[in-house]
């Protein structure tokens, strides 16, 4: 495992062709490509039988006579599908082009994985994560008192002075150190690095889901959508996910009830029955963010934004969008759903 850094201000700035987000890219310890077959040539688009089923509400009527169903996952036909966009909000992101990859049928999970079941694994493995090791995670200003902002001063993320490294902050002391999980349980498990959330995976006989899997996951059998649900943030007036509203990195007026993370099963968001696929919190991917990254500890690419994603700064909770963290690195605004091959 690498030398972690011991002062956030040595953590080097990003290149100026970075887009503006909510800075929690930048959260490395020390500081891509789809695993879906990706078909280059040019073909008109097909749209197969199994994903024209799946955009019928029933399409689990017709599955459940093929597969076997899993508590807790939804099955996500497979085939020929497109993710990634022709239209891409930051390209830094390499959020285009837009491509087919070609997915075998798979599970995912139907809700991130909460404190209640992260605590289930750790009671029984005597799991140690990695911000336990570590001594300290990532926290948001909004977390911490005006006297420990200024206390912690010297600890704040460059280009993201929002975000505090803070010694003793972990998954069972999720809003900071005198915090505890009472009244969380429900909610999703945060400070967990892309290696914890493996480990948690590979106990239940799961794994992570790689990129392309999360996203036609999120996509929900529709075509070219923003949103798992469609292209309109908020259909009927109605909230739709858990996100910032108002000013960020100040002034949250939380109407949709969130200041914060909210339950797992808060906003059912797709035809295939899953929740906060966008908003709530990022999501571990299996995939890396570049295929050619040997280092100790490379950048895996998370999706799906969280509770401190807005449209005027960080538009990425969006089904295309994503984003990137080194694989032991760790937040408040951090979690991961597990999928299984059908």
């Amino acid at each position: 495992m690498q030398q972690r850094v011991v002062v956030i201000l040595l953590l080097a700035a990003l290149s100026s062709c970075v887009n503006g987000d909510c800075g929690c890219n930048k959260l490395d310890r020390d500081a891509s490509s789809s695993k879906g077959t990706i078909q280059t040539e040019t073909e008109q688009q097909q749209v197969c039988q199994q994903q024209a089923r799946n955009q019928n509400k029933h399409y689990r009527d017709y599955y459940a006579e093929l597969e076997p169903e899993i508590e807790g996952m939804s099955l996500i036909p497979g085939g020929s599908l497109h993710i990634g966009t022709n239209e891409p909000h930051f390209e830094a992101d390499n959020e285009s082009p837009e491509r087919l990859v070609k997915l075998q049928d798979f599970y995912i999970d139907k809700y991130e994985v909460s404190n209640a079941q992260f605590a289930i694994f750790v009671k029984a493995t005597n799991y140690t994560t990695e911000a336990e090791v570590f001594g300290d995670s990532f926290l948001f200003k909004t977390l911490l008192t005006p006297q420990q902002q200024a206390e912690l001063e010297d600890y704040r993320v460059v280009n993201a002075l929002w975000w505090y490294k803070v010694s003793g902050v972990n998954w069972r002391t999720p809003h900071g150190i005198d915090s505890n999980l009472n009244g969380l349980e429900q909610h999703p498990v945060v400070h967990v690095s892309w290696r914890d959330a493996v480990a948690y995976c590979k106990w239940v006989e799961k794994r992570l889901p790689s990129e392309a899997e999360w996203e036609v996951a999120c996509r929900g059998g529709k075509q070219r959508k923003l949103f798992p649900w469609g292209n309109k943030l908020m259909p009927k007036d109605k909230h739709w996910l858990n996100i910032w509203q108002g000013e960020f990195p100040d002034g949250n007026t939380v109407d949709d009830g969130h200041e914060f993370t909210c339950a797992v099963n808060e906003f059912r968001q797709n035809n295939y029955d899953l929740y906060n696929m966008v908003g709530n919190v990022w999501e571990w991917t299996s995939d890396l963010w570049r295929s050619d990254d040997k280092s100790d500890a490379p950048n895996r690419v998370k999706k799906g934004g969280s509770y401190l994603c807005h449209k005027s700064y960080c538009f990425r909770y969006r089904c295309a969008a994503r984003s990137q963290n080194t694989e032991d690195s760790s937040a408040g605004n951090l979690g991961f759903r597990c999928a299984k091959n059908a």
